[in-house]
């Protein structure tokens, strides 16, 4: 397992470079970047997005290049002094490649550069804006196994039955329903919208929170986040369900099973002694992936709609200021993350069930 473990480790190397590759060769090719949202906020053009201390949302729009020899349409009036400073303090007066060894040579030791527009080190970023977005993950994940384990388990043993129809009924239907479109209407239904002011409307804690007591802050804190982690919760329960639904059902119909049962062992017995344990390997072994999925896919809209300050919304924000630091920082980090976790998700499979040898597998 050593051996596999260490193959993994040493594949993360070039998986991640080329991830770097493609999205910095991509983001070359998009028109606009900071020189044009600076530009942009000089001359007073296009919107400031909130949240960058003033710089313009998207400033792309007729500030590309154009024929007439003229890099910056937006530029037109301003000395080429300041634009070649501008380009300097961005660090565009050089090479893409040297750009590009440059800042993986940083990544390569955890130095992620400062924001352009923030002035505030991408990393100091990411740790500030991570406690939202671990509740969102963390919470959504256990809700979902919490019900979709037993409700999984149900539908196997009752499989065909009028509970197993009208559940999967209900779970298909669930699913269906984007999560920003059941976010809306939790808002309209219970946030003071149409009907109910039962929740509040947005952020994760009061603006009294400092001077609450201990158990006042814990249950402010679930007042708050219940209604965001009920809309990121709502599509992952069909996906699990099933899982451990068909999991338990393909072991139900082994041989293995069929022997404790002639043997005289109880339907409890055999559920839980046996099929429990082979069933469940591959729903206890995704939960690392699951969480990560949560963590950072889907969240960007479920931050917006409830105003929580999140790595969705952040890098959401950044790719829309072209806050390269930002926006290469966070993919460098997630991308870093993801793969770790996938080799986490390989050693609970060992963990759950003993027997699995990845070394064997790939020889």
């Amino acid at each position: 397992m050593g051996a596999y473990i260490l193959r993994r480790l040493l594949l993360i190397v070039p998986t991640l470079l080329g991830i770097m590759i493609i999205n910095f060769v991509l983001v070359q090719f998009v028109p606009g970047g900071p020189v044009e949202q600076m530009i942009a906020q000089m001359q007073g053009k296009g919107d400031v997005f909130e949240g960058f201390s003033g710089s313009g949302a998207d400033a792309g729009a007729g500030m590309g290049e154009q024929g007439g020899g003229e890099k910056y349409v937006g530029a037109r009036g301003l000395p080429p002094e300041l634009i070649a400073e501008l380009e300097a303090q961005f660090g565009l007066d050089k090479p893409p490649l040297e750009r590009f060894l440059g800042m993986m040579w940083d990544y390569m030791r955890f130095d992620f550069g400062e924001s352009y527009f923030r002035k505030i080190d991408v990393l100091d970023l990411v740790l500030e804006k991570m406690p939202v977005s671990i509740s969102l993950g963390l919470w959504s994940t256990l809700i979902a196994y919490l019900v979709s384990i037993p409700l999984g388990i149900r539908k196997a043993v009752k499989d065909g039955s009028p509970f197993d129809t009208w559940t999967s009924g209900a779970i298909i239907v669930a699913y269906a329903i984007p999560a920003f479109l059941f976010a809306i209407m939790l808002l309209v239904l219970f946030a003071g919208g149409s009907y109910w002011k039962i929740f509040p409307l947005r952020g994760l804690t009061s603006d009294n929170w400092q001077q609450l007591s201990a158990m006042g802050k814990v249950l402010d804190y679930f007042w708050h986040i219940t209604l965001p982690v009920a809309a990121s919760t709502i599509s992952a329960f069909a996906t699990l369900t099933l899982l451990t639904k068909n999991s338990f059902l393909d072991e139900i119909k082994k041989h293995y099973v069929m022997t404790a049962r002639a043997k005289g062992l109880g339907e409890r017995g055999v559920l839980y002694g046996h099929v429990f344990r082979n069933a469940m390997l591959i729903v206890i072994a995704g939960f690392p992936a699951v969480f990560i999925g949560v963590f950072f896919g889907g969240s960007v809209l479920i931050e917006t709609i409830f105003s929580l300050d999140g790595l969705g919304r952040l890098g959401f924000e950044a790719a829309v200021g072209r806050d390269y630091p930002v926006m290469f920082g966070t993919l460098f980090l997630f991308g870093l993350i993801g793969l770790v976790v996938g080799i986490i998700s390989d050693l609970m499979y060992v963990l759950v069930d003993p027997r699995i040898d990845f070394e064997k597998r790939e020889g």
